[in-house]
């Protein structure tokens, strides 16, 4: 991510500050989200730091835990307040992001310089299928719930899907950190040249676990702050709070993430790119959401599964045209353009759809 960003942390203290003087609602709202663009750089970037001490093995499964840290926080925060919608548009809002806007972009920028883009199509291959499986799993609950209109056996599915997406997580890190490939096989991972960072720019030990400490504590407060405004804020400026969910909230918690992917793109990196956008999605789906019906039982506003239609649809799409990207193992600018109108077309829809037609 750029360093200039980081100036965005001043908005930290300034949103406390707001709060604590009582002013208006979405001088918090504002200002807690621009504050938690750079703290979710930092903790992307203290974990990377981190991944690169401790070796690829262990590394890896630090960067699958913490690589969508700062939305699971804001979401934690949101299902204490009891605003599910908010919640679950997030979930499809971070996976169609990843999978529209962040690679589209990727593509466009490294495509307009580098012209024919070529990747590996084993990997982007496997990418793909475990997208597909993730989205299965999101699929069918709501397909159950239309046959059956008893909301405690919804719930009840939604908690065996969460338990099921989990072990096939877990059975995909086991996958990717203990298989034996070949080094040439294998793109590049973080803090390796060629990586999301090279070794010059990682951080001591030390200075990353209080990186990332600070950053999770800061991104903490700028969570409650945000959350606690969503509702006067929706309201004074005539947004739903799915419209929040999906765009708004899903965009600020992977910004970090976004600027890699451009950035190695533009390097020729695209493997990356495309590795940063399916294993961010593939790790919404199947461990963010199952966190969070988890979560939500304990902090007493059970959430399930179900994803409206439109979601759905728009979720489908992205990961056919992700599928269908990796089949032939290269790209170019113009597939870049086209997801990015594709995105543009979904969130042009989520913000004009009523909020109590989407249910």
């Amino acid at each position: 991510m750029p360093r200039v960003l980081y100036v965005l942390l001043l908005f930290l203290p300034i949103a406390v500050l707001a709060r604590l003087l009582s002013l208006p609602d979405t001088v918090v709202f504002a200002a807690s989200a621009a504050s938690l663009i750079p703290l979710a750089g930092l903790i992307g970037a203290a974990t990377e730091s981190l991944a690169f001490h401790i070796g690829p093995r262990f590394g890896g499964l630090l960067n699958a835990t913490f690589g969508n840290a700062a939305e699971l926080i804001i979401t934690v925060f949101a299902v204490q307040r009891g605003l599910l919608t908010l919640v679950k548009a997030s979930i499809t809002g971070s996976i169609i992001g990843n999978t529209l806007f962040v690679l589209g972009a990727a593509l466009l920028v490294g495509g307009i310089r580098h012209g024919r883009l070529d990747f590996d199509v084993r990997h982007a291959g496997m990418s793909a299928a475990m997208m597909i499986l993730a989205i299965a799993g999101l699929y069918l609950p709501a397909v159950f719930a239309v046959s059956v209109h008893e909301q405690g056996i919804v719930q009840q599915l939604s908690q065996f899907v969460a338990v099921i997406l989990l072990l096939i997580y877990l059975a995909y890190l086991g996958y990717t950190l203990l298989r034996v490939d070949e080094p040439d096989d294998e793109p590049p991972r973080p803090g390796e040249p060629g990586g999301a960072i090279e070794a010059a720019e990682v951080w001591s030990k030390r200075r990353s676990l209080l990186v990332l400490g600070a950053a999770t504590v800061g991104a903490a407060v700028s969570s409650e702050l945000l959350v606690g405004t969503v509702e006067p804020v929706t309201r004074e400026l005539g947004l739903s709070e799915f419209f929040v969910g999906v765009i708004i909230v899903a965009l600020i918690g992977n910004v970090a993430e976004h600027f890699s992917a451009v950035q190695l793109a533009w390097s020729r990196q695209i493997d990356v790119s495309l590795s940063i956008a399916a294993s961010s999605s593939t790790q919404i789906a199947l461990f963010v959401a199952p966190v969070l019906v988890f979560a939500s039982l304990v902090l007493g506003h059970p959430m399930d599964l179900i994803f409206a239609p439109l979601e759905l649809v728009i979720l489908g799409l992205a990961t056919a045209l992700f599928a269908y990207i990796s089949v032939d193992g290269e790209s170019n600018w113009l597939e870049g353009v086209q997801l990015l109108g594709i995105y543009a077309i979904a969130a042009i829809a989520f913000f004009l759809i009523p909020v109590q037609e989407m249910h």
